[in-house]
This record gives C-alpha cells, sequence and structure tokens, in this order.
C-alpha cells in the first residue's frame, strides 16, 4: 500500500476462529475477548491506524492493510493460515502469534512471514520497527522476567456484543501436567504483574462482568497466596463492584478466610481441573496436588468454595489410558452426583508442546495427522488419537452417551436450582447454568437442538 508522507501506517488484526465452533450459537455471555491482539494494539506506537477483524461476530471481510497480525490455539490455526494466505498473495507482510504459533515455529513459517514466540510485549516494539527498516526476520521471542508489566489492552476495538472483560493478573505454572503447555509457553514458575498496576486495569474496565484467565489466580506458595490476597483486599478498599470468575487448583478451599475476601471482592465462579475421580488418572495426568489432597476430599472443597457463595466448574478428561468404557460412565456419574455446578467434559486432546502430543507422536498413536487442515478437530470434542482400551470410534460413541447424560435440560435445571440453593447467589448460579448450556452447544450443539441466549434464566 503507497503512503504519503504523514499518512499513518495501518495494522490489522484478526481473531480467526475455527469451523467447527462457527455455526454453534454460542451464548456472549461466556465469550471471551481476544486479549493479546488488544495488548498488541496497546504496544503499537500512535503513528499506526489500527483495525480488528473478529470471527467471533464479524464476517471475514478482505481490508487494506500494510501489516496483518493475527494470533491463534490450535484449534484456529488453520483458519489463521488461510487468512495469511490471502494477504501474502498480495504482498502484504502477516505476523501470527499466540500458542500454537509458539510451540511449532517451524510449520507457522510455511504460512506467515514472522513468528512471536512466547509474549508480545518487550518484542513486538522491536518487530515493527525492523518492518518499517524492511528487515522483518523469521522469529521474535524473548526470555521472561519474574515480574512482568503489560500495558492496558486496547478494549475499545472490542466487539461490543462480549457478554464479559478478562485481564490477567500472573502468568506461569509450576506444573507440568502432562496434557497443558502453559509452563512452556509462560514459563514453570508464576510471574506476577505489580498489584496497582493490576488494580488501576482492574477499575478501569468498563464491565460488570470480568474473567480473570490467570490459569491459577491462587498459585501454591505461600508467596503466591498472600498476593492473592492483597489483590482481593485491593479490590474490596477500592470499592470496585465487578462480578468475576477464574481458575484455581483445590486449594483455592483451604483458607476460608480467603475465600471470604474472594468472594467479597466480586468471585462468582471458580474453575477446577479435577480431571478425574481417580487415582489413576491424577497419575497419568500428573495432577500432583490432587493427588495429595485425595480424592475423597472433593466433597469437602465444592462444599467450601459453596458457603462463599462462589460455583464450581468442574473440568474433567475423558480417554485417558487407563479409562475402560466403564470408567467413562462413571466419571459421568461422579459429575452428575457432585455438587460441581458446571460440568466441564473434554475429549482428552494432545495439543502441540505438551508432552501428551509428544508421547502419542513417538507411540504412533494420533489419528488426525493431516496438517494443518486436522488442526480442526483440535477443540477437546474429538477424538484424534488411538486409546488404548477401546477404539477411537467406540470412545468417540461412548462420549456422546455420556454428554448426554451430564448434560440433559433436567439435570442442568435441578444442577441450576441446587447451586441456587448451596450458594445463595443469584449470579453464581446463573452462570453456572449457562456454563453448562455452552458446553452443551459445543459438544452437541450440532446434533441435537442448541441452546439460545434467551433461554438463560437470569441476566443478573
Amino acid at each position: 500500500m503507497h503512503k504519503q508522507q504523514g499518512q499513518k501506517k495501518k495494522l490489522l488484526l484478526i481473531n480467526p476462529i475455527n469451523a467447527f465452533t462457527r455455526d454453534i450459537p454460542f451464548l456472549t455471555e461466556s465469550l471471551s475477548p481476544p486479549l493479546g491482539l488488544g495488548i498488541v494494539a496497546a504496544l503499537t506506537p500512535e503513528d499506526w491506524d489500527i483495525a480488528l477483524i473478529d470471527e467471533n461476530f464479524d464476517t471475514f471481510t478482505y481490508q487494506e492493510a500494510d501489516l496483518v497480525a493475527l494470533s491463534a490455539l490450535t484449534s484456529a490455526v488453520r483458519r489463521a493460515y488461510e487468512i495469511a494466505g490471502i494477504y501474502r498473495a498480495k504482498g502484504i507482510p502477516v505476523v501470527l502469534g499466540g500458542i500454537h504459533a509458539s510451540m511449532m515455529p517451524e510449520e507457522a513459517l510455511k504460512y506467515v512471514d514472522a513468528v512471536v514466540i512466547g509474549e508480545a510485549e518487550g518484542v513486538w516494539e522491536n518487530l515493527l520497527n525492523d518492518f518499517e527498516t524492511g528487515s522483518l526476520r523469521q522469529t521474535y521471542s524473548k526470555n521472561a522476567g519474574k515480574i512482568f508489566h503489560s500495558p492496558v489492552p486496547r478494549r475499545d476495538l472490542f466487539h461490543k456484543g462480549y457478554g464479559l472483560a478478562n485481564i490477567q493478573t500472573t502468568r506461569g505454572c509450576p506444573f507440568s501436567c502432562d496434557f497443558c503447555s502453559v509452563h512452556i509457553f509462560n514459563g514453570p514458575m508464576y510471574r506476577y504483574r505489580p498489584i496497582p498496576e493490576v488494580l488501576d486495569e482492574f477499575e478501569g474496565i468498563d464491565h460488570n462482568r470480568v474473567f480473570i484467565v490467570d490459569d491459577n489466580i491462587l498459585g501454591t506458595s505461600k508467596n503466591s497466596i498472600e498476593r492473592a490476597r492483597q489483590l482481593f483486599k485491593g479490590i474490596i478498599e477500592r470499592g470496585i463492584k465487578k462480578d468475576w470468575v477464574c481458575q484455581a487448583s483445590i486449594n483455592f478451599a483451604d483458607d476460608e478466610s480467603l475465600l471470604a475476601l474472594a468472594s467479597e471482592s466480586g468471585c462468582r465462579t471458580v474453575l477446577l481441573g479435577i480431571e478425574s475421580e481417580k487415582a489413576e488418572g491424577l497419575i497419568e495426568t500428573n495432577k500432583r496436588l490432587n493427588l495429595k489432597k485425595g480424592t475423597e476430599h472433593y466433597a469437602e472443597v465444592f462444599s467450601k468454595i459453596h458457603k462463599h457463595g462462589i460455583s464450581v466448574i468442574g473440568a474433567m478428561i475423558y480417554g485417558l489410558d487407563s479409562d475402560s468404557e466403564e470408567d467413562l460412565y462413571a466419571r459421568s456419574e461422579f459429575l452428575v452426583q457432585s455438587d460441581i455446578d458446571t460440568h466441564q467434559a473434554n475429549i482428552l486432546t494432545p495439543l502441540p508442546g505438551t508432552p501428551l502430543f509428544e508421547r502419542l507422536k513417538t507411540e504412533g498413536r494420533l489419528t488426525a495427522t493431516n496438517f494443518p487442515d486436522d488442526w480442526d478437530r483440535y477443540h477437546c470434542f474429538d477424538v484424534v488419537y488411538k486409546p488404548k482400551k477401546m477404539s477411537s470410534e467406540k470412545l468417540k460413541s461412548v462420549m456422546i452417551d455420556n454428554w448426554d447424560m451430564i448434560w440433559n435440560r433436567k439435570l442442568m435445571y435441578r444442577k441450576f436450582l441446587k447451586t441456587l440453593k448451596q450458594t445463595g447467589n443469584k449470579t453464581a448460579a446463573n452462570w453456572a447454568f449457562f456454563g453448562n448450556i455452552e458446553r452443551y452447544n459445543l459438544a452437541l450443539g450440532k446434533m441435537r437442538e442448541p441452546y439460545k441466549s434467551d433461554q438463560i434464566f437470569f441476566k443478573g
């Protein structure tokens, strides 16, 4: 694109989505904005015009640009490559970031001009300088420090249809769960943003519902737990009135004074990585903390959290090597009978960068390997590997039975009323209910009649 002197350059940001989800009626209450692209926009100097195409809401149409930047999960990366090809065919450079490109940079460089490996802070400015001097490199990365600073994302670019905002207060994880690559992408230790910086951003968010996207808001060390305490206190002391959802380990329930602060500061829902109700499954997934606590204590954990008006999303994995067909039905029965409010029932998915992916690849057990096309199937609701105790086809058919079991309408209504009674909080119960609907739509929406947003009980 030819620029006249003084004319601003154009940066086009694109959030691609996976074809599997394109026709599913998402509930705007649970969609999370593309935070990484908002941070990239905030890192971009004022002499650039910036636009965002977000396929969660927008139908992609070609726009002129000087530089295009996309970020994609594994399940959406083929779509990212497809869009990149449109711009590269016109001689417009394309940059790709996000976890998939960071784990598979050599693959990504077949389809884009440059890859940001890891975090954008500290490298995006260099990339733009190289672009302007015609010396764009293929890869950009930097070592992550113990403390990280991040600019306030350009939330003005996000679509107004999002039902919640999002924010990040920590990065990294010291655990090395078999199915997860966070400890590789963000580092094997908790890294903190200064609390005043977080509170300033949190206070300035023009939305009353917020997703704190940290992989574990609490951590496990004394320092990380104390930091969470100070964060909750800071929200309360500043009088910030927002409802928020977070992710944590089961030690979230260890200290009831901390739970009380979380609740008072606005926590309404917490996602806990349960993964399995069996010790064998926890050993296999390397969920050391759950194993140490003991599966017999799950009920006590849920009860303590409910007592403080917070609902529980229980994340479970199906199709582990230790799983028989009977084990899968038993896992669903555990979900049904437990006090977990929102059921997250994913098929084991070997994502690039995880120990699981490398092991199954070495063992020749990956069955969806026509890349990049088959990355479309790596969305946690398909079988892309050969299980040990049944065929891939059997696992998929059994999972459809299990999804019908844990997301049938009567059960979801009953769980909603139970959550409302146990938490005494309408917002916590409502979030739990639409969480179940969202998972139902993803798992069964193309085979059953999907729910739509107007079928949610409460909007408050």
